[in-house]
């Protein structure tokens, strides 16, 4: 794993401890500000821009009944000045999927795009059809 990989999961856990500990500020510092964000929120339309993005998670952090999430199996590939980080999301109610893309800004990594969705049920280790690989 390289240097970048490491640095991109490292900025993925501080999202997730943020998110887990209802920390708007350190959500907030997360997020890029030099660069367009988006956020899609399983059952939401799509956000753009910073003020939507952070008034989406002001509404979840500060709201009630907030939910508790666990990072699983995070992978991390980084191109560039540019990153994504594929993981699972461990919730009370069940498990998403979830891709957030990092760009580095002022040598930092921040989140530019998080996207959280339903996994469909049956085995984890089942392939996809084969007409969906050509």
């Amino acid at each position: 794993m390289s240097g970048d990989e490491e640095a991109v999961l490292a900025a993925n856990a501080a999202f997730y401890a943020a998110f887990d500990r209802c920390d708007i500020d350190a959500m907030d510092a997360i997020w890029a500000r030099s660069s367009l964000v988006a956020c899609v929120h399983p059952g939401w339309r799509p956000l753009r821009g910073r003020a939507e993005v952070m008034a989406s998670w002001r509404a979840i952090l500060l709201g009630p009944g907030a939910p508790s999430i666990r990072c699983a199996q995070p992978s991390a590939h980084a191109c560039g000045d540019t990153a994504f980080v594929v993981c699972v999301e461990k919730l009370p109610g069940g498990d998403l999927v979830a891709s957030n893309f990092f760009v580095r800004e002022d040598s930092a990594w921040k989140l530019l795009h998080h996207h959280a969705g339903p996994i469909a049920r049956g085995d984890e280790e089942e392939t996809p059809p084969s007409d969906l690989l050509n």
